[in-house]
């Protein structure tokens, strides 16, 4: 019995050793202040237990060395889960073809955590998600958020986080109608209105005449109510426009996505108060996104515009570009360090409305964690080690 009692203590000290874990760096961007020279960052039970520079490591934390230490990326606006890596039909969940107008559509019942695409963003870094149906209908379904952690729904963070929309050609191409974007806006119009009008009808005092429970109104009416973010992708200057004008009419939480020509349209952005998930830096520049610019991340930086840089959406394989690339790139293009590793830690953290526990290092956020061997945004530099929620999930240096 002592013995088993000895064998229980033995297991459970080895438990909380490596639930204490020691991250020094020889510099530490926290995103709350200005980089740590010789940083230190302690972990206990998968939050942030302390930041400073030069702490005490206290006895039994397993110490990790970087030379520089980031907090783990926070992708804005992903399918990873939903598109698979092998782009074959059984992998491609993101985006369903049967009507223009699907808000109901949860990424939830779609998402695979064993996903090899998770994996594969988690060793560049990325820690949580903000995934689900991509571009290409009106009103394509929902994105979830959710930690990339081999735990999988283990560190689901929120089931439905905004509505996704698009605006622009591509929903023609993927839709007998529309056709326009005036077709399109009008359509749209017309939901949202619909959705108003059930609303109205739900809320009569009398049971008996409220109408049938019906999932697409519900969740357009939590767009309209603030319950959801309308993430609208719209890229050419018109459909910017288009999607300004909707989020006024409807009262809708915008969130721009894509957004390949909002450099045209920086006094109108501002003036709306609407954060850009912009897209990847080194995009394609063809269709609606023929118009775009290397530099465009760093001009609505500099005029004040929110901005989160996302892996986007590949019609080839592996599907997701990688985070770190593309905001290497924007450094390159105008960007300086703290505007591009923002753009991909605490703007998009605030933007899927998750600050609170991701996007910097500071005491009792959860410990996501990257580590690299060099400067970030150096081709030659390699994410080396990476933790989510206290947990080394990674240590291939990449």
């Amino acid at each position: 019995m002592a013995a088993a009692i000895l064998a229980g203590m033995a297991i459970l000290g080895a438990q909380q050793a490596v639930a204490q874990i020691a991250v020094k760096g020889e510099t530490v961007y926290t995103m709350a202040g200005a980089p740590i020279k010789n940083g230190v960052v302690l972990l206990k039970d998968g939050k942030i237990e302390a930041v400073g520079a030069n702490l005490q490591v206290p006895q039994n934390y397993k110490v990790y060395t970087a030379k520089v230490v980031t907090p783990g990326f926070v992708d804005a606006h992903t399918s990873v889960g939903l598109a698979g890596i092998y782009n074959i039909p059984a992998d491609q969940q993101q985006l369903d073809p049967a009507a223009p107008v699907e808000p109901e559509l949860r990424a939830l019942d779609a998402y695979n955590p064993n996903e090899e695409l998770v994996a594969w963003v988690r060793d560049y870094g990325v820690t949580t998600i903000n995934t689900g149906h991509g571009p290409g209908a009106l009103a394509s379904g929902q994105t979830m958020t959710i930690k990339t952690s081999p735990e999988g729904f283990a560190t689901l963070m929120d089931t439905t986080n905004m509505i996704v929309f698009t605006l622009g050609s591509s929903v023609g191409e993927n839709f007998g109608s529309p056709k326009t974007s005036a077709k399109g806006m009008a359509m749209l119009r017309a939901e949202l209105q619909a959705a108003q009008a059930y609303t109205k009808k739900m809320g009569n005092s009398d049971a008996s005449k409220r109408p049938e429970r019906n999932l697409k109104m519900e969740y357009l009416s939590g767009a309209m109510n603030g319950k959801y973010k309308s993430l609208i992708t719209a890229n050419h200057s018109q459909d910017i426009m288009a999607a300004l004008r909707l989020a006024k009419e409807f009262n809708l939480d915008l969130v721009l996505d894509g957004a390949a020509e909002s450099y045209m349209l920086l006094d109108e952005i501002k003036a709306a108060s609407v954060p850009v998930v912009l897209h990847p830096t080194m995009a394609r520049s063809h269709g609606d996104n023929r118009n775009m610019s290397f530099e465009t991340a760093s001009v609505l930086a500099k005029t004040g515009i929110p901005v989160a840089i996302k892996s986007g959406f590949e019609q080839y394989v592996p599907r997701a570009r990688v985070l770190l690339f593309e905001a290497s790139v924007a450094v390159a293009n105008g960007m300086d360090t703290e505007q591009a590793l923002a753009a991909i830690t605490t703007t998009p953290a605030k933007i899927i409305g998750l600050d609170k526990r991701v996007g910097s290092l500071e005491k009792n956020k959860d410990a996501d964690l990257v580590l690299f061997d060099g400067d970030p945004f150096e081709y030659t530099s390699h994410v080396c080690t990476v933790l989510i929620n206290g947990k080394v999930v990674s240590e291939a240096c990449k």
